[in-house]
């Protein structure tokens, strides 16, 4: 291992731990305090970081901070994005009223844990800016009636490389965060946006889902069936995290769209998908072959291949049916996780989006 490969990845912080912070800062300053520098803040789990603050401004009748978030060694979309907090005394007894600024979303569908018409700032970021508003309103004898606007620089822009736009959120991105800490590299976070995909589905009445593992699948199924986007999961390679939420939270239908590789090994019984977590089995292939009646040659041809891609065009040029056959083994794997919550079906495509196998022929 090299010393690059053996070097600890570093955490980083969620909008929501950053928003937390600029916020503590402005409303120490709208009080009549200094803006500290650094703040700090205290995260669900205890831990105290320190943020540095980037701007600073301080008006008759507001004060605004903003903090560059810093994601650690997680490849976030909003890694060095400008979080900023606005803040503003309130009328006497209004409490705190959360508004979304500049590059943050609104929410315009149901099924996410914010009601529609309000900011996206999810339950935890905003109870930690709860939390900060009262314990530095009662620090200088004031009451905590105030305005919190948090905005993102290019936060629209952001907004374009998530699934905001496909949940309904609009305008911008959200304020997420369950801990406050970025864990690199984590899978949590495409889970969760999966969940919240089919949450939003199942509000807006959507009784057939789709999940695909790319692009090109996920074009090529909504085609086939005219589905509307709230009714498209982008899986990538999470078919687990899928099938495992339908299991408490079931649909009429789901359709699992993909390329040959990925659902040969949904069908071997893998649920992460993803090539470094889970390979295709060239001898499991070969049996399959076999099992069509391909000649042992052909059989032998498959052990040894290269690629999916290459056994799907062996199959192809013999004329057998393998992908369907991929595709039922593929669905019966999705049934035993779901739970035979929701009627299941695999469609298996190739590069230019072509259906090459079903699990219902």
């Amino acid at each position: 291992m090299t010393e690059t490969e053996s070097k600890e990845l570093r955490y980083g912080w969620t909008t929501g731990a950053c928003a937390t912070a600029a916020t503590k800062a402005a409303l120490t300053a709208l009080f009549g305090g200094d803006f500290p520098d650094p703040v700090t803040i205290t995260l669900p789990k205890g831990q105290e970081p320190a943020f540095a603050l980037a701007t600073e401004e301080l008006g008759a009748e507001f004060a605004e901070v903003s903090i560059i978030k810093d994601a650690g060694d997680d490849p976030d979309v909003t890694h060095l994005a400008r979080i900023i907090s606005t803040v503003r005394k309130g009328p006497k007894n209004s409490g705190i009223l959360f508004k979304a600024g500049a590059g943050v979303g609104t929410v315009t569908k149901a099924g996410l844990p914010i009601n529609v018409g309000e900011p996206a700032i999810n339950p935890v970021p905003r109870q930690m800016m709860t939390e900060v508003a009262e314990t530095v309103s009662a620090s200088f004898g004031q009451s905590a009636d105030l305005e919190i606007e948090i905005s993102v620089e290019n936060g629209e822009e952001l907004a374009r490389h998530t699934m905001n736009g496909r949940l309904g959120i609009l305008g911008g991105i959200s304020i997420l965060g369950t801990t406050g800490i970025v864990v690199p590299y984590s899978c949590a976070a495409w889970i969760a946006s999966i969940h919240r995909g089919i949450d939003v589905a199942l509000a807006a009445g959507e009784s057939h889902l789709a999940a695909s593992t790319g692009s090109t699948s996920e074009k090529a199924v909504a085609e086939l069936y005219d589905l509307p986007e709230t009714a498209l999961l982008d899986m990538g390679d999470f078919a687990g995290g899928v099938l495992k939420y339908l299991k408490k939270h079931p649909a009429g239908k789901l359709s699992i769209a993909g390329g040959f590789a990925k659902m040969t090994k949904l069908a071997q019984g893998h649920m992460d998908l993803h090539s470094g977590r889970s390979s295709v089995d060239f001898t499991w292939l070969a049996e399959q072959m076999r099992d069509l009646g391909a000649e042992e040659n052909l059989v032998e041809q498959t052990r040894n291949a290269n690629t999916a891609m290459q056994v799907l065009e062996f199959a192809r040029q013999a004329k057998l049916p393998l992908a369907s056959r991929v595709a039922r083994k593929a669905r019966k794997k999705a049934v035993e996780v779901a739970a035979n919550s929701t009627e299941i079906e695999v469609l298996v495509y190739d590069r230019k989006g072509r259906l090459v196998g079903k699990s219902d022929d």
